[in-house]
């Protein structure tokens, strides 16, 4: 199966706040396949349902080495994060060939509905952590290059419209 495009920077939907999933069914977990199914093929450790265009509170997030540990998460919300920092160097499939370091907490816990449509609260740590805050941005709108200075933005952006044409 092929997952659609993944929207390009500046498209509107990658700045519009996703709209709350009502419940859990089929439509949805084909949803969460599909982001899946693009997640994998970038290579990366996440992906929110807003970078296909889709507006939607979804997000999946895999940042294991043997790959198959997807975890769904509809309408995930941060309840605690770490005062620990941890930097990492993020991209985006919206934005291709440029990347910045990024300094968030090491760790969250996080509530979101999960596959079954059940409430569940779980713990990130590291590079998961960081995936999931990221995929949380998109979903409110924001974009990991809103976290660095404007001068860094600005040329992070430029360089990337200079690659992509």
């Amino acid at each position: 199966m092929a997952h659609r495009p993944y929207v390009m920077w500046p498209h509107k939907a990658l700045r519009t706040p996703a709209e709350p999933v009502a419940e859990v069914n089929d439509e949805i977990r084909a949803i969460w396949d599909e982001m899946i199914e693009a997640m994998d093929a970038m290579p990366g450790v996440g992906l929110a349902a807003v970078q296909l265009g889709i507006p939607l509170r979804l997000a999946v997030v895999d940042a294991s080495d043997e790959r198959g540990k997807a975890v769904r998460m509809a309408n995930p919300e941060i309840l605690h994060a770490s005062v620990q920092p941890r930097d990492h160097e993020e991209a985006s499939p919206n934005l291709p060939g440029v990347s910045a370091k990024v300094t968030r907490p090491r760790a969250v816990t996080v509530k979101f509905i999960n596959a079954n449509g059940e409430e569940q609260e779980q713990d990130f740590v590291g590079i998961w952590a960081t995936s999931v805050q990221h995929q949380i941005d998109h979903l409110n709108g924001k974009m990991y290059f809103d976290r660095i200075s404007k001068v860094k933005r600005e040329m992070l952006v430029r360089k990337a419209k200079k690659l992509n044409g």
